[in-house]
């Protein structure tokens, strides 16, 4: 004849004694510090887009420009923005840390306002540590010094960017002193780009100035390989070709250090 399960479990002959409860082993301080060294990571992702990674004892600090450069008004709560006021002060903390080896800028921005990607892009290039950056997506506008800004310059394949002049919206004087206030600020732009990148200050202007590609605009839009063979950008490469080159300077970075 037979018992079905619930019979067994409630048969005398099997006593009262219940199955010991499972009980977790205590972690050890390496899973406690891994443990926390994550959920610091994902903290960081979710408030900043930033995070801090290694290779070995090298760590780099990856940190994302995206959307919307904010400038001194803030923008709708709707439009993704990366604010200066945030960007500033973790590059003088990624300069002034002894364990952070390089910076690895991310990109993918439609630009925003002048003066603070100006800003954001003279500190990167004023940086001690080495630093390396790649355009995914879209590096335009305000983002082209930010991208050039870096010791390395890297763009993906399918990444593009727009150089055009410098505009303003709402209230304008239609006088010759506004018109002069852009050209010294276009220039301003171009003339840092062409401090750090091989494009010469005439060609970046043709690109700026050219009327025969954009429909209701003037400019030009650089695909990939196109930025790299106008001078604006390094190579055309990978995250992997990012972060190894990154590596590879820290590397030979800290061996002229032991040499001297």
């Amino acid at each position: 004849m037979k018992r079905d399960i619930h019979s067994i479990y409630n048969d005398k002959d099997c006593g009262d004694e219940k199955p010991d409860e499972i009980q977790s082993e205590p972690k050890s301080d390496d899973e406690e510090k891994t443990n926390l060294e994550s959920e610091n990571h994902i903290d960081a992702i979710f408030h900043t887009g930033s995070v801090i990674t290694h290779r070995g004892e090298d760590l780099i600090y990856c940190l994302t420009i995206i959307g919307q450069i904010e400038g001194h008004y803030v923008l709708p709560s709707n439009t993704k923005t990366t604010k200066y006021e945030h960007i500033i002060p973790q590059l003088v903390a990624i300069d002034e840390d002894e364990n952070i080896k390089g910076l690895l800028l991310l990109l993918n921005t439609v630009g925003g306002d002048v003066e603070a990607g100006l800003a954001i892009a003279e500190m990167i290039s004023g940086m001690k540590k080495p630093s390396v950056s790649i355009v995914i997506g879209g590096g335009h506008s305000i983002g082209i010094p930010l991208a050039v800004s870096a010791d390395k310059s890297f763009i993906a394949k399918s990444a593009s960017m727009t150089v055009h002049p410098v505009r303003t919206t709402g209230l304008t004087v239609g006088v010759q002193q506004t018109f002069e206030y852009f050209q010294k600020m276009q220039e301003r732009i171009t003339q840092f780009i062409v401090d750090n990148s091989s494009i010469s200050f005439e060609d970046y202007s043709a690109l700026v100035l050219n009327t025969g590609e954009l429909v209701t605009d003037i400019g030009t839009i650089l695909q990939g390989q196109e930025a790299v063979d106008c001078g604006l950008i390094d190579e055309v490469g990978t995250l992997a070709d990012a972060t190894d080159y990154l590596y590879d300077m820290i590397n030979n970075e800290n061996y002229e250090n032991d040499e001297e």
